[in-house]
């Protein structure tokens, strides 16, 4: 009786040790299949256009190289104060004599004449604009603003003439560019920012580029107080690729202050620059593509004071 116990126990065994084994080999094969059909999916999706990427934000772990140079400038506390200069970020170009006045606009005369470009942003705080009067009074580009993000509670919101300034300066003949407002905190609303600019454009000839507004607010709490420097690059970053990533050209405005002392230069130093620095000539250091020089312009066909830009390049070409 005992032997056949025995016998018994041991098929039992075998017959566990069997099914054990299958249902082993069952696993293994079921997972390589798997694994096969993920890389199939993966290969068929990088196959498929991208039209608008999610960009890789890289930073660099190491310290930055400066050649050597200071800029100086004046502080109510300490005098005359110093930042090195940065090795590796381009600087201006453009000499300061070079710049005249005539009739309340500034202009670049080099060698060969007047080679800038005179322009204007505009939103719907100057309400209803006569284009062609602009044009006439030599305007050659106009900024518009598609909307912005309110530093309280960061609701994004439409600019109600974005439409109509849009197609009222492109039917007088002047360039157009659009920018946004930020007041985006992390990349994933600076993308969503970038997004509704790409959507409401869509269908515009522009010509000038696409820019990110991003601000500090003073005399009020505001929802970016507290944003760090990597932060505000990587939003930076965020939005430009976006924008880049749909087929416009990507642009960075900010004020002489604000750069100097927030910006994280060498990260965004491949996107063009609007800076606002509001005097007859810049003092800023580094490379800039446009220039705003005051918030009380006066043009024809626009009620009130706007601001007046220079461009240094040539967009539309």
């Amino acid at each position: 009786m005992k032997k056949l116990r025995s016998a018994g126990l041991r098929v039992i065994a075998i017959l566990e040790a069997l099914i054990i084994l299958v249902m082993s080999a069952f696993i293994v094969w079921y997972c390589f299949m798997r694994q096969e059909d993920s890389v199939s999916t993966s290969a068929e999706i990088d196959d498929t256009p991208q039209v608008r990427v999610r960009p890789v934000i890289e930073k660099e772990e190491t310290y930055y190289q400066f050649d050597g140079k200071k800029i100086l400038s004046h502080d109510s506390a300490y005098g005359e104060v110093f930042v090195p200069v940065y090795a590796d970020v381009p600087a201006s170009e453009i000499d300061p004599d070079n710049l005249v006045s005539r009739n309340g606009y500034s202009f670049y005369a080099d060698e060969d004449g007047i080679s800038s470009y005179t322009g204007v942003d505009i939103s719907e705080h100057q309400g209803d604009i006569d284009w062609e009067q602009v044009k006439a009074a030599g305007i050659d580009f106009a900024m518009v603003r598609i909307g912005y993000r309110t530093y309280g509670g960061g609701v994004i919101e439409i600019d109600g003439n974005f439409r109509k300034n849009l197609e009222g300066a492109a039917a007088a003949g002047i360039d157009t560019g659009a920018y946004f407002f930020s007041q985006a905190t992390t990349t994933d609303e600076a993308i969503e920012e970038a997004d509704l600019v790409i959507d409401a454009v869509a269908g515009y000839d522009l010509t000038y580029p696409i820019v990110y507004d991003w601000e500090l607010i003073s005399g009020d709490k505001a929802r970016t107080d507290t944003v760090s420097v990597d932060t505000l690059a990587d939003c930076c970053i965020a939005f430009c690729e976006r924008v880049r990533s749909a087929g416009y050209k990507p642009m960075i405005y900010q004020n002489k202050s604000t750069i100097m002392k927030k910006l994280d230069l060498p990260r965004v130093k491949d996107y063009d620059m609007w800076l606002a620095e509001y005097g007859d000539k810049p003092t800023y250091y580094y490379e800039f593509a446009m220039w705003q020089y005051t918030a009380d312009g006066k043009v024809p066909g626009i009620e009130g004071s706007v601001d007046l830009n220079l461009c240094f390049k040539s967009y539309s070409s």
